[in-house]
């Protein structure tokens, strides 16, 4: 064994935080005060994704979607959220949880209708033959088993 090992535990803030969101625009920039931290890939972690997102006042967490093959789990931190799905709207404050199955098409997505920012966890299987479908608007993320993402519209034309 060459070199020191990754430690198994470290501070969220250490990691660089991405800000915005790889949707094609018009989508993209409707979520693009958000920032995230990928704990999960920084720990080395495969079978499954964990992200420190926090949210700013007025932004939502994504487009409203669903996902084919990956299940969701998402842990409210600080502050409030507004959890946004086909049965209705439900405030999310600090200990609350909301999980989402796979594939089943029940769009959603959060946005943050305070005054102050929130801060929640998300977690999410990492499926390569997951899809991910947005409702309410004109794009599609199909399966990418190597990997590769490429949003398209849903009749499939690339953005």
């Amino acid at each position: 064994m060459t070199g020191k090992p990754t430690p198994p535990a470290l501070d969220p803030a250490s990691l660089e935080a991405r800000t915005g969101s790889s949707y094609p625009e018009p989508w993209g920039s409707a979520c693009g005060a958000r920032d995230k931290r990928a704990l999960g890939d920084a720990l080395g972690l495969s079978a499954f994704g964990v992200n420190l997102v926090r949210l700013p006042p007025g932004c939502p967490s994504s487009q409203r979607h669903w996902h084919s093959h990956e299940d969701e789990f998402v842990y409210v931190l600080e502050g409030e959220v507004t959890l946004i799905t086909d049965a209705g709207e439900q405030v999310l404050t600090p200990g609350m949880t909301a999980g989402f199955p796979a594939g089943k098409e029940d769009g959603h997505h959060m946005v943050n209708r305070s005054d102050a920012w929130a801060v929640y966890l998300e977690v999410g299987s990492r499926s390569p033959d997951d899809a991910c479908h947005y409702p309410d608007i004109d794009l599609h993320l199909p399966a990418a088993p190597d990997g590769n993402y490429r949003f398209t519209r849903k009749n499939g034309e690339p953005y």
